[in-house]
């Protein structure tokens, strides 16, 4: 190969504590096999975190870092100067706040430098402002909470997004995906597929597939009109839907309705429905700071009492209980 022809591409991941090894693992390991398949170090990366301490990952493993974000901010200006800047991050990514951090994202961005995510990462560009107007991906158990804590950002249910300069991936194994995304543009389609046979990955996902398993593998159900139902259902979340609403929407009766959600999935639509906008409300509570009260009508609830109620007639505890809980973990896992 000759000189003029070797590509280069150097990365930071930036660790945020608790931070996803899957997706992590997952994006080194596709940029490592393809170093391997090539011959030579076409891709570098080093580690870095606020202050350049080891970082525990959310399944407890501490992992040793290269650089701090005070060393980080020299490189920008010399030869150690990254082609991209990733942030890992995983569960309480909410709580993670850090103007330094911020600063230093929006430095980035500002150079040229290509800045990106993974998992929950999206949470940290959006708290830089780096996402205004721009899609994004996070892990689908979050956005809930993204969307409502960043309406600027445009952000999807997507396996990850580029837009411009900015990278966004929802985490778990898509970050291989878009490792994939990487190669494919510094290299094309011939490494990519032998990457693939390394990987044991019979196929490289787009940007816009799935993150979930599709409605008739998750809930085991193949009445494809139940189905339909379902998906109108988590449309509609903030602002719900009468019964006769959905009736004339899927064509069928009340009573027809009535039947086979009893028959498909053991309860009535309304008590279904009912439990789906309850499950938004607790991903609210535990990622977000809104108050119970803006929760209850971005689920849906005309009050905060009847809101209320309903929670805990479904898991045992006050929506204020369940926002009390996760503060208790959160100060279990600082000591």
């Amino acid at each position: 190969m000759n000189k003029q022809d070797v590509k280069k591409r150097s990365l930071v991941f930036f660790l945020v504590p608790n931070f996803s090894m899957l997706p992590f693992s997952a994006a080194i390991e596709t940029l490592r096999i393809a170093n391997r398949m090539l011959g030579y170090e076409a891709y570098t990366w080093r580690l870095a975190s606020t202050d350049g301490q080891q970082v525990l990952s959310s399944s407890g493993i501490g992992i040793e870092v290269n650089s701090s974000l005070a060393d980080e901010r020299k490189h920008l200006g010399g030869e150690n100067r990254p082609s991209m800047v990733l942030v890992c991050s995983g569960i309480y990514v909410e709580d993670f706040s850090n103007k330094s951090v911020n600063a230093w994202l929006r430095e980035v961005y500002n150079r040229g430098i290509a800045v990106g995510s993974l998992c929950t990462g999206a949470h940290v560009l959006a708290q830089a402002g780096l996402l205004s107007g721009k899609r994004c991906a996070i892990h689908w158990e979050n956005l809930p909470g993204f969307a409502e804590a960043f309406p600027q950002a445009d952000v999807y249910a997507d396996l990850y997004e580029i837009d411009g300069n900015i990278y966004t991936c929802a985490g778990g194994t898509a970050s291989l995906d878009m490792m994939l995304n990487l190669i494919d543009q510094d290299f094309g389609e011939n490494l990519v597929n032998r990457v693939c046979e390394q990987a044991l990955t019979d196929r490289v996902r787009g940007p816009h597939d799935r993150q979930r398993l599709p409605l008739r593998a998750r809930l085991g159900v193949q009445n494809a009109k139940v189905l339909s139902i379902i998906e109108l259902m988590e449309k509609n979340l903030s602002e719900p839907l009468s019964l006769l609403e959905i009736a004339d929407g899927a064509d069928l009766s009340r009573r027809q309705i009535e039947r086979l959600f009893r028959q498909e999935m053991g309860r009535s639509p309304a008590r279904y429905y009912l439990e789906i906008r309850l499950d938004r409300a607790r991903h609210l509570l535990v990622q977000s700071s809104m108050p119970v009260v803006e929760v209850a009508v971005a689920c849906g609830f005309v009050s905060a009492s009847h809101f209320s109620k309903c929670y805990r007639e479904l898991y045992n505890r006050s929506p204020q209980q369940e926002r009390a809980e996760r503060k208790l973990t959160l100060s279990a896992i600082a000591r």
